[in-house]
């Protein structure tokens, strides 16, 4: 029995060895799992954001009075706004029109003489509907301008106190900085992709060089093969976690509060999701075209829109939320998020490893299926 088991395991081992050597010849593979991560997160990185930057607002005074200066300074000194002064309505409407400014303060005539008198001047704020995040960072911005300036302009030139004061601290990410939550969400959609790229390429590429009959005409077990295909890759696909968790922390300054050996379970998980689905499609579809757009079209469209990495999912319609339980990706990124912003909270982790383990074992038990029939042919 001894014997038997040995000889098993020594065959795998020496599939094992035989795909790591293909990989070592084949530089594509290193290219996904080398280089596509670090380029997907420098442009994920980089190129999203959800932060408003400095905002251009045009600033058009109708009254020219002391208050009224001095509000418009302090639109001008603030760090979130570029003010451009406007000599007219019409200037000023020109301006949002040509994208010159993405807002404009009109404060109306009267506006001093009103502030004394009733204790309420009047300005409007108008905004570019055109980009809703915008007009609503220019809205949120201003309404706090103007109730620091007005706490402390009053017409009596005391200081006041507004009757509720409200004091806001964001917790796991004091900066509000929308790149501490969007790079680990990103990591979520380029595994994703690696995942499902790296195996849906593995069976399709043995049956277009032919060495599939080879396979086929050996004593090895559809275990031995399936263990064969799996291990080099789950290493390639670990290895690009580590080089994203490293990159996110080093090039972003994102904070990584959770433990190593909890985002190597979580990322285990995962990726035993994200492989036995790149398999399950590689041992479908013959052709590597075919079976990499499949792997692109089942693995990175739905990790990017509907994992909750820019789309909160409560806010999709619930039909979409029950797809998105289907979703290893949905689960990682949560994960994820948790294990950098927040630390180790298994009461987290444990329904996601669940899920995601689930997930795994169905879509590897699939692909241990449909591999015997097509060994049988």
């Amino acid at each position: 029995m001894k014997n038997v088991n040995r000889m098993w395991l020594a065959q795998v081992l020496a599939l094992i060895g035989k795909e790591f050597k293909q990989i070592v010849r084949d530089p594509s593979s290193w290219l996904v799992a080398g280089v596509l991560p670090l380029l997907f997160l420098l442009l994920f990185g980089y190129g999203i954001t959800l932060d408003a930057g400095v905002l251009r607002l045009a600033v058009y005074d109708q009254s020219g009075g002391k208050h009224a200066l001095s509000l418009a300074s302090a639109f001008a000194h603030s760090r979130s706004f570029a003010v451009i002064p406007a000599r007219g309505m019409q200037e000023a409407a020109e301006m949002m029109r040509d994208s010159e400014a993405q807002g404009v303060l009109v404060i109306h005539e009267n506006f001093d003489q009103n502030l004394a008198r009733r204790g309420q001047g009047q300005l409007q704020i108008l905004m570019d509907g055109a980009e809703p995040n915008t007009a609503r960072f220019i809205q949120s911005y201003s309404q706090g301008l103007i109730g620091r300036w007005q706490a402390t302009s009053l017409p009596s030139g005391r200081s006041a106190d507004a009757p509720i004061a409200a004091r806001q601290r964001y917790w796991y990410n004091p900066m509000a900085k929308s790149t501490q939550f969007l790079v680990p969400g990103s990591i979520t959609v380029i595994m994703t992709l690696i995942g499902t790229l790296l195996t849906s390429l593995v069976i399709a590429r043995e049956w277009e060089r032919g060495t599939m009959e080879a396979l086929m005409s050996t004593p090895i077990t559809r275990m031995q093969l399936l263990l064969a295909k799996l291990t080099p890759y789950f290493c390639m696909g670990m290895f690009s976690m580590s080089l994203c968790a490293v990159s996110a922390v080093l090039l972003f300054g994102v904070p990584f509060r959770g433990s190593v050996w909890a985002l190597a379970l979580v990322s285990s998980v995962f990726m035993l999701s994200a492989l036995g689905q790149g398999l399950l499609i590689s041992i479908l579809l013959r052709s590597q075209l075919t079976a990499a757009e499949a792997g692109l079209f089942s693995g990175f469209l739905p990790a990017l829109l509907l994992s909750g990495f820019v789309f909160e999912i409560n806010s999709m319609p619930l039909a979409l939320q029950a797809v998105t339980l289907l979703l290893p990706a949905r689960y990682f990124n949560t994960c994820l998020r948790t294990i950098f912003l927040t630390g180790d909270v298994w009461a987290v982790f444990t329904p996601c490893l669940l899920a995601m383990g689930l997930l795994a074992a169905v879509l590897l038990l699939l692909a241990y299926k449909k591999l015997v029939r097509r060994l049988d042919t």
